[in-house]
């Protein structure tokens, strides 16, 4: 683990990457930097960021910049979040606890993880500000009901609804490597279901494509039951087309996580900012939207805010600053995309991040 001074000099969020690959398990650095397929989705991510040119205006009053903004009623000092990652304990001994940590140093929200290694209820005991929690919808929905009871019982302020994962995908690396969790590192049994990947009978090299925590069948019928008695926000994430997007506004949803989780569930579909302006257009307003996928830069925070997100979420990054200074590592890596962002308002011309609009963009 680096210090606090050694984390200073750390100056990249790619910088980070390359240190936790000497932090890391092979397995466990598989298993998080790998992506679906040939992973041409998750390098569209962040070439769709690289190809997105800013248009800068001259002569603004930036002596003073605001990052701040305000979702679901709590005002955020910094568009930047945590996205939902599993397995904390494989990039850190004390896990999710020590994530929260960082958080809490960073001023960030963290989206808890379905599979977590720390129960929600340690995690929000440690919490600044409340959590959100990710959930899977189960093809029982008393299963489903029970997780997002415990959830928001624990002090949850938001469901985010992952639905972009009806079955496995193919991760290459992460199936070469031969992962699975080392002996320590356990999934929380969040609703007395236990088991990961569902045996295949019918498949002889044993590569099933479902998982026994998440329904195949779900439908947008599970959402409206689900928006009928849930109270807190609900946010669905992996929408990537904008009828979909259209779709959980109907159902009543509060928001919407443009995401293609991080590239790790097909290949080949397209980068998140690139489809972030449809559906920008597509809802007018009409419900927050938030993106993840590429985000490795404060100039990339401020075009997803430019093309209509209020927010963006980060994983991978996070994992690595875990994986090489704890929580101390996850708050240098939130400190230095908020300072990249507050450059960027400042050269761009864009002192307040509410005034970004696409006219800031070439």
């Amino acid at each position: 683990m680096l210090d606090q001074h050694e984390l200073a000099a750390v100056q990249t969020l790619d910088d980070f990457e390359v240190l936790a690959k000497s932090h890391l398990t092979y397995q466990a650095y598989e298993f998080v930097a790998g992506a679906a397929g040939d992973e041409c989705t998750a390098a569209e991510n962040r070439a769709a960021f690289r190809r997105t040119r800013l248009q800068p205006r001259v002569l603004v009053d930036v002596s003073r910049t605001d990052t701040s903004m305000t979702l679901f009623g709590r005002r955020h000092t910094h568009p930047i979040l945590l996205a939902p990652t599993g397995y904390h304990k494989l990039f850190h001994a004390e896990g999710e606890a020590a994530t929260v940590r960082g958080a809490k140093l960073g001023e960030a929200t963290l989206i808890a993880a379905a599979f977590a290694t720390t129960s929600i209820e340690d995690m929000a005991a440690q919490a600044r500000q409340p959590l959100w929690f990710q959930l899977y919808l189960h093809r029982d929905r008393g299963v489903t009901r029970g997780v997002v009871e415990r959830t928001i019982a624990a002090g949850c302020e938001a469901i985010c609804v992952t639905v972009d994962v009806p079955s496995n995908g193919p991760r290459d690396r992460e199936l070469r490597a031969g992962f699975v969790l080392p002996p320590g590192v356990e999934r929380v049994n969040l609703a007395g279901l236990e088991g990961g990947v569902a045996a295949s009978s019918d498949r002889p090299f044993g590569r099933s494509i479902y998982s026994a925590l998440r329904s195949a069948s779900a439908t947008w019928a599970d959402l409206e039951w689900l928006r009928s008695w849930v109270k807190v926000p609900l946010l669905v994430k992996g929408i990537l087309h904008p009828d979909d997007a259209e779709r959980a506004v109907a159902c009543g949803c509060d928001g919407v996580i443009v995401s293609n989780h991080g590239g790790r569930t097909i290949d080949t579909v397209p980068a998140t900012l690139d489809v972030l302006p449809r559906i920008t257009d597509r809802l007018a307003g009409r419900t927050t939207l938030l993106l993840d996928g590429g985000v490795r830069r404060g100039t990339d925070v401020f075009k997803a805010i430019a093309l209509g997100a209020a927010a963006v979420c980060i994983g991978r990054p996070y994992l690595y600053g875990l994986a090489v200074g704890g929580e101390f590592g996850i708050a240098r890596v939130l400190e230095i995309l908020r300072s990249e962002l507050e450059m960027t308002m400042c050269l761009v011309g864009c002192p307040e991040l509410n005034k970004a609009r696409p006219s800031c963009l070439a």
